[in-house]
């Protein structure tokens, strides 16, 4: 069985970039799947340590460790940033979600 294709943007890899550049540890970019949120599943987008069964996405230069747990959750989706008039975020442009909220951290399937 292959591995989900999951994508990082040069936009998420340049603000991952600039959001590493104080740090001393070897901390990663994290991303995974979680249940809770209004719609039943949630997003964690956090600076980790990486675990050894990991998937690392690598774009630019710029790591994100996926969970194997939340794989299937992600599968060909893209980690993207967007910088709007009502705020900075990450974003995960997931095509598996049949819903999101308003929030855009909270999707069901």
């Amino acid at each position: 069985m292959s591995e989900p294709s999951i994508t990082l943007s040069a936009r998420a890899a340049s603000r991952i970039a600039q959001l590493l550049a104080g740090e001393t540890a070897p901390t990663l970019f994290r991303v995974s799947v979680e249940g809770g949120g209004c719609s039943g599943f949630q997003y964690d987008i956090r600076l980790d340590e990486p675990a050894a069964d990991d998937l690392v996405l690598e774009k630019d230069g710029e790591r994100v460790l996926i969970d194997p747990v939340s794989l299937p959750f992600l599968a060909d989706a893209e980690i993207d940033f967007a910088d709007e008039l009502i705020g900075a975020r990450f974003v995960v442009k997931n095509p598996n979600a049949a819903s999101t909220c308003g929030c855009g951290t909270s999707f069901s399937l």
